[in-house]
Order: structure tokens, then sequence, then C-alpha cells
């Protein structure tokens, strides 16, 4: 079978995507201390860059101090970043039209920062962590938002082909989204439309200073498991409403980000619900992440034209040459196992045990 969606161009604004492969945002940790761009950093990037992905997406860059997930996680929010953010863009750039967006987040009530205080829209008790964040006052909230905006224009500065909010998987945006963790009664909280508006006003923001030029993308939290939860029919009213506000392209998650993908049946699980935000997208990339594994399930389900693009992160850890080989007319499943055993190592610099075990083995 000819992969001939798969491997056709199409674009995210005004950015011309040589195949329909995104490699989705990765924690990785392996940035020099305090965030900065280091050689070890650059190495995997050049990895997946080489690979034939068509648009590769960073591992998250905290917006401001507070916000990081640890030392090692890379930042972008003072001009002392800006030369390593620069050095890795013209790094992928220089293999056959490879993109890259930069996705930008702050860690909200997951923050654990042993310095800084962690926040969030409301002050509601994390049992994972045993902290319970202060909540914001509504200036502050705008703060946060200028923040996300002066962090985008660097990521332009640095010749970023486009940015990606991350509002999902309980980081600092997705605690707007959500009624579980957003209880808020300023014009932060509420029904959608107010639990929508820090993602509107930054998106605004970037608008107002770089138009269309600089198109803008979005990870957000789907569905979930939570009480009072994101449901189904709330993750799709939300697609809608990032749809119209102008976002260019969203990539709908949704908890657990990471099933075990054991039968070809468990492939592609946010599929169903994914599927049904396409009517609303108007002009608005619909990327799809989770359990792709398969190169002709995904040409199908590009062919019949429910999403615009598929998007994987743990088989990339396994085989950053993944898109090269399914190109190349390897049509066999990606190698990655989905035993989440990657997860056991983000805290040191992201790779796949199973990989790594068997290397030693030879």
């Amino acid at each position: 079978m000819e992969l001939k969606t798969l491997f056709s161009p199409k674009k995210i604004g005004n950015v011309q995507i040589k195949n329909r492969i995104v490699r989705s945002a990765t924690f990785m940790h392996v940035a020099e201390k305090y965030g900065f761009v280091g050689e070890r950093l650059l190495k995997m990037y050049e990895e997946l860059a080489t690979g034939g992905t068509g648009l590769i997406i960073t591992g998250a860059a905290a917006v401001d101090p507070s916000g990081t997930g640890g030392p090692y996680q890379v930042v972008l929010y003072d001009e002392s970043h800006l030369p390593g953010n620069k050095k890795l863009v013209k790094l992928v750039h220089d293999y056959d039209n490879t993109k890259i967006a930069v996705q930008i987040q702050h860690s909200g009530r997951q923050g654990v920062h042993p310095k800084y205080p962690t926040v969030a829209p409301s002050p509601i008790p994390n049992e994972e962590t045993g902290i319970t964040p202060r909540g914001l006052e509504t200036d502050e909230v705008k703060d946060y938002i200028k923040k996300f905006v002066e962090t985008s224009l660097m990521a332009y500065e640095c010749g970023y082909d486009m940015v990606q909010l991350h509002s999902a998987h309980g980081y600092f945006l997705n605690n707007f989204l959500s009624p579980f963790t957003n209880k808020r009664t300023d014009e932060f909280g509420g029904d959608l439309q107010n639990r929508t508006k820090i993602l509107r006003d930054i998106h605004d923001g970037i608008r107002d200073q770089l138009g269309k030029k600089f198109p803008i993308i979005v990870k957000f939290q789907s569905l979930d498991l939570l009480p009072n939860r994101i449901t189904e029919e709330a993750g799709i009213e939300i697609s809608k409403i990032l749809s119209d506000i102008g976002f260019d392209g969203i990539e709908p998650s949704g908890t657990p980000s990471s099933k075990i993908v054991k039968k070809i049946e468990y492939e592609n699980y946010f599929l169903p619900n994914v599927k049904k935000m396409k009517p609303f997208m108007k002009d608005c990339a619909l990327i799809l992440v989770g359990g792709i594994r398969n190169p002709i399930s995904a040409e199908k389900i590009l062919e019949r034209e429910e999403v615009d693009f598929i998007s994987l992160s743990r088989p990339l850890i396994y085989e950053p040459n993944l898109p090269n080989r399914w190109k190349s007319g390897d049509l066999t499943p990606a190698k990655c196992i989905s035993c989440n055993s990657c997860f056991t190592t983000m805290n040191t610099g992201t790779y796949c045990v199973t990989k790594k075990n068997l290397e030693k083995k030879k």
C-alpha cells in the first residue's frame, strides 16, 4: 500500500509541512542546568530531524522560572535563552525542510518548585503532590497571559515556525479549562467561554504583535477522569471555541494520555472523540495523538479526512527514524510496545528502556 496521504504536504496556518507526521511534544529533561539548550538536547533533536518527521514540537519550555518542572527543563523567558534556541532551530531547519514548533507551558498546580510557591486558578489541593496551590488574583492571571505572549514573541525571534500552548495534562492552562480545578468567579471562571478566555487572550496578544505570519496551535485536555470533569461533549465544545478564536491547529489530548497499546483495537484511542471535532475546524488543522502505531491505519484515517495530521511521541523515542522507514516501504508498525518504561526515565533524560535493554543483549 502506498502512503500517499501520510506523505503529502499540508499547511498549518501559513507554514507548509512536508508530510502529515508530527512529533508530539515530549518531556525530555536533557537541557543544561537552568534550562539552557546544550549538546545533549541538540543531538536528540538532530535524530528526529534526520528521521523524516514533518513537524517537530519540542518538549515544553517554561514561560517563567516558577513554572519549570525541574532544573533540566528547557526555559524561554529572557534574552539569555535565545542563542541556544536559535541554534536548535537552525539545526532542525538544516534537514530536509523539517519544521519545528516550541511548546510553552507553566506547571500550575503540578508545580513542586523548592523556591517558588505553587499557583493555580483556584486553591484546590493536589493529592499527588500534597500541595494546595495559591489561587491567583485577576491581575496576576493577566500577568501570566503577558508571560505566555512574551515567550511566544521570543520563539518567533528564535526562528521557530510556530508556537504550541500546552493546555493539557494538568498543567497551568489546563487548570483553567477544568471545572474541577477552576472555581473562579471572575472573567476567567464559570462557563466554558470564561474558562477558555485565558487561551483567547494569549492568542489575541500574540496576533496583535505578529498577525497571521506566526501560527499558534494548542494542545488541550479534551477528556479527563476527574470529578466534575471535562466530558467528551465539553471537549468537543472547547475544540469549536478554539477554532472560532482563530487557532491554526489543535491537538486534543486527554486522560490517560499514554495508554498501553497491546492490541490493534487499542490503537488511535482518541480518534472516536477527535473525529467528532472535524466539522467545527474551519481553517484550524486537527492533529490526532494517542496510540498511533500502524502506518496503514494512519493513512486510512487521513484519507477519510477525519483528521489532518497524526502525532507521535513514544514511537519516536524508540525509533526517531520511523517516518523514513515507513516512507521507504517498510510498513510494519512502530517498534514501540507501549510499555511506558520511558516514563521512569523522565527525570534523568527520556529514553526507551526496552530498546536500551535489547541493545545490551546484543
